[in-house]
């Protein structure tokens, strides 16, 4: 088979991790490793719709908290809100005390235990309340924040697909995307966007530029030590946990932006 285009890998990305209809020509492991690295432009789509729809609600006079309310409300709808149902059945899963087989039992479940209900609700309000802040200092602030998250988010995947994670099952997801990007390709990844971060919060000052690259940063890490505790629990990655992975980066990397802001 030969080698996936950039395109393939695209396709993959928005396919998978989004609800914009695009055809996805290859499943192949190789076409995931394009994917995963093309991650973070799917979060740029996403999270530049919810600067929209944020920004828009600001400018006609629906307020700080309406405008953020959408901005995080678009992303759960375009991804069908499978990142927030990963979030919530990883920490069922993880909240249940079985061991791997028996938590992953649970996190197949149909409904959403009380871990994951909690850990849902707590997730959106602290986006919201932290989208809500930047929104309140101006438009720029809260779109700029907006796409951040989101970037970061897909960032975190690309990231949980290294090499060296295993995937927890045969199927789904996470068998397809476990392990198929290299590392270096990752750090680059990384790498990159870290300095967009930083670029899109410049017009806030030095202060601001690092930190927006201390979100990206910071978001990552936080997702990377839930993905080793996910490891040591259940023994690899599912789909659910890569959701969760998700929407962990992106509340971090809210919650790190919105630090300081009223102190400015």
């Amino acid at each position: 088979m030969p080698r996936p285009t950039p395109a393939d890998g695209l396709r993959f990305a928005f396919g998978t991790l989004t609800v914009i209809p695009v055809r996805v020509h290859r499943w192949d492991r190789d076409a995931a490793r394009v994917g995963m690295l093309c991650a973070p432009l799917a979060g740029l789509a996403v999270g530049t719709g919810a600067a929209v729809a944020g920004t828009g609600l600001l400018v006609l006079g629906a307020g700080p908290l309406l405008a953020a309310v959408a901005a995080v409300a678009v992303p759960a709808a375009a991804t069908r809100g499978l990142h927030l149902d990963g979030l919530a059945d990883t920490a069922d899963g993880l909240g249940s005390g079985k061991p791997a087989d028996g938590a992953l039992r649970v996190m197949k479940q149909s409904d959403i235990g009380p871990f994951g209900v909690i850990t849902l609700v707590l997730a959106l309000l602290a986006q919201v309340a932290a989208l809500a802040g930047l929104y309140d200092k101006g438009w720029s602030h809260g779109a700029a924040g907006t796409v951040v998250a989101a970037v970061t988010a897909r960032l975190a995947l690309t990231l949980a697909a290294r090499g060296n994670v295993p995937a927890a099952r045969p199927e789904g997801l996470g068998a397809a995307v476990a392990g198929t990007v290299p590392w270096p390709a990752a750090a680059a990844v990384l790498a990159v966007a870290t300095t967009a971060a930083a670029a899109a919060s410049a017009p806030d000052g030095p202060y601001g530029a690092a930190r927006g690259a201390a979100a990206v940063v910071v978001g990552c890490a936080v997702a990377e030590l839930l993905l080793r505790h996910c490891l040591r629990r259940f023994g690899g990655v599912t789909g659910d946990v890569f959701g969760g992975l998700a929407e962990t980066a992106a509340t971090t990397a809210l919650l790190v932006l919105s630090l300081g802001q009223h102190a400015q």
